[in-house]
């Protein structure tokens, strides 16, 4: 290993250290005694939660059957936070009570009851002692907007006693969360945080300088984290989805009551709609870059009735480095940027170049594998690969370099530090995107450029993918490595082979588009979607074989039929 990556591994283990340290400190003892104080007495006000609610899922509950992260629990009448649970997943949504908002469905006084024992079992082994998944930072902030969310559901009818327990861990975990707040992962997790302990500060009794305070340091968090393009700067397109279901009842909360809205909080939400629609393929679904996974329909149209900046969606996103090509019913989506920072490549995908092509109003026919929703990590850092992506691959061997140290976590530790776009729009005509990485630079000496363009209103897509030496000439004649271009299909999508080089590929409505390549070895093989709704899912995957040296550039194209 060169010096220099050493250096740079050794400095990510010193600051992963050092934070660790932070938070040990921050938490003190491990006992809820660490953050005890008063009790509130009594809630002013229930956001709104925008989330979808499932009857069935609330009777299966009720039943002692949680359906939760892919798998169901049969609890046989024991509690749920007693007995080993089948995956961190799973543990993770059972502590943050999202499956709370399906109890709204609740209309008997037994099913409150039943639900008000869940919730003492919580608070009786869980809430008592501080420590493992249930006080994850994260975890905790998901279950304070949950339980501020759905108390009218929790504590309808509730006796006095059991008001008061309610209210009294609700304010113990708030406590905890502001003391913890400043030593929580960069990211999405941290600005939840931030996120619930404003919507705590209107939603319980507070004095006016702590109201200030929360909104103060929630403005702080949404200014550093949304880009000046109105993405997030995890890069993940369901990230914009996930914040903007919690943001936009907190932003009503505060209208409700006339507080004063964090100065920054309409801003940025009217920032990230645009992102948004960036992302929407014309089916509906958001595109599947850098962890996204699959998104409910009623969600991103939950979210999007709110939406008041309307308008087409931008053509590039230049701060997340993501760039959409739209002519006629047909959107081409590529990413063309790398990490911001260590901490937001946890779950960073090695996808750049990559592309997603929809058409036709409800059909994507080119994806990324994406993001699975409940696998285990051994799927999820599959997904992360370059070979999970429709972009080249180079021996087998992904554009970036994950760590394996269980201490750093799943961090990115290589991969492209230059990516070099171009741009040419002729109106009606064409749009084309050339862009190039040097994620293969150090390892095999090569740099990707892949260059897409749509035209003939959008029947019509021409890509060229070719590998080169830094300086821009071909490869050595002694170079063997070999490349293979992938074009993940969609599950829905039928294939058939042609010819030799042409392979047609039907949607389920009839539409039909001919994948062309003269170049290389081309094949249709067996793939893996991973961002099914129903979880993990085979599929099939284009792929154009070609030698770094012989042949180091192939053109193809997809041409709409009929």
């Amino acid at each position: 290993m060169p010096f220099s990556s050493k250096t740079r591994l050794l400095y990510l283990y010193l600051r992963e250290g050092q934070r660790r340290l932070a938070r040990l400190l921050s938490r003190g003892m491990t006992t809820a005694l660490r953050f005890a104080g008063s009790t509130p007495a009594r809630l002013i006000v229930a956001p709104t939660d925008l989330r979808a609610i499932d009857p069935f899922a609330a009777e299966e509950i009720l039943a002692g059957r949680f359906p939760l992260a892919g798998r169901v629990l049969d609890t046989e009448g024991e509690s749920p936070f007693e007995i080993d649970l089948p995956s961190q997943e799973f543990a993770a949504r059972l502590h943050s009570f999202g499956w709370l908002r399906h109890m709204r469905a609740i209309q008997d006084e037994a099913g409150a009851i039943r639900l008000r024992q869940i919730m003492d079992d919580w608070m009786g082994s869980h809430g008592r002692s501080i420590g493992e998944i249930s006080w994850e930072a994260d975890v905790v902030a998901q279950r304070v907007i949950a339980w501020l969310s759905h108390s009218p559901v929790v504590l309808r009818n509730a006796e006095h006693g059991f008001y008061r327990r309610f209210l009294r861990s609700l304010a113990l975990q708030v406590r905890y969360l502001r003391n913890v707040a400043e030593t929580v992962s960069d990211g999405e997790a941290r600005l939840r945080v931030r996120l619930a302990l404003a919507m705590a500060s209107v939603s319980m009794p507070a004095t006016a300088s702590a109201i200030r305070k929360a909104s103060r340091n929630l403005d702080l968090e949404l200014e550093r984290q949304l880009l000046p393009d109105g993405a997030h700067f995890s890069r993940n397109p369901r990230a914009g989805l996930e914040l903007l279901l919690d943001l936009l009842p907190l932003r009503q909360t505060y209208v409700n009551l006339g507080h004063d809205v964090p100065s920054r909080l309409i801003p940025c939400i009217d920032r990230m709609y645009p992102a948004l629609r960036f992302f929407r393929h014309q089916s509906g679904e958001l595109a599947l870059f850098n962890g996204a996974t699959s998104v409910l329909a009623h969600e991103l149209a939950s979210v999007l009735r709110y939406d008041e900046t309307s308008g087409e969606p931008f053509r590039s996103l230049p701060h997340a480095h993501y760039e959409r090509l739209s002519m006629g019913d047909t959107v081409v989506i590529m990413e063309t940027g790398r990490p911001l920072s260590v901490d937001l490549s946890r779950s960073a995908h090695a996808g750049c170049l990559s592309f997603e092509m929809s058409s036709g109003g409800r059909n994507r026919f080119v994806v990324n594998s994406g993001a699975p929703k409940f696998a285990g990590e051994r799927f999820r850092q599959m997904a992360r690969t370059t070979a999970a992506h429709s972009t080249v691959t180079v021996d087998d061997t992904s554009s970036c370099r994950f760590s394996q140290s269980r201490f750093l976590g799943p961090v990115m530790i290589s991969g492209p530090s230059r990516v070099v776009i171009e741009r040419k729009d002729e109106p009606g005509s064409i749009e084309q995107v050339k862009a190039s990485h040097d994620g293969y630079l150090a390892p095999f000496g090569l740099i990707h450029e892949r260059d897409i363009g749509i035209l003939n209103g959008g029947r019509l897509i021409r890509g060229r993918d070719r590998l080169l030496l830094e300086d821009g000439s071909d490869p050595e004649n002694d170079d063997d490595a070999t490349a293979v271009a992938r074009f993940h299909i969609h599950p829905a999508i039928g294939m058939r082979r042609h010819s030799e080089s042409e392979i047609y590929l039907t949607a389920p409505d009839g539409e039909a588009w001919l994948f062309a390549c003269r170049d290389g070895a081309l094949a249709i093989e067996e793939d893996i979607f991973f961002a099914d709704p129903s979880g993990v899912r085979a599929s099939s995957q284009i792929s154009v074989t070609f030698s770094a040296a012989s042949q180091p550039e192939i053109q193809w194209t997809f041409t709409r039929e009929g």
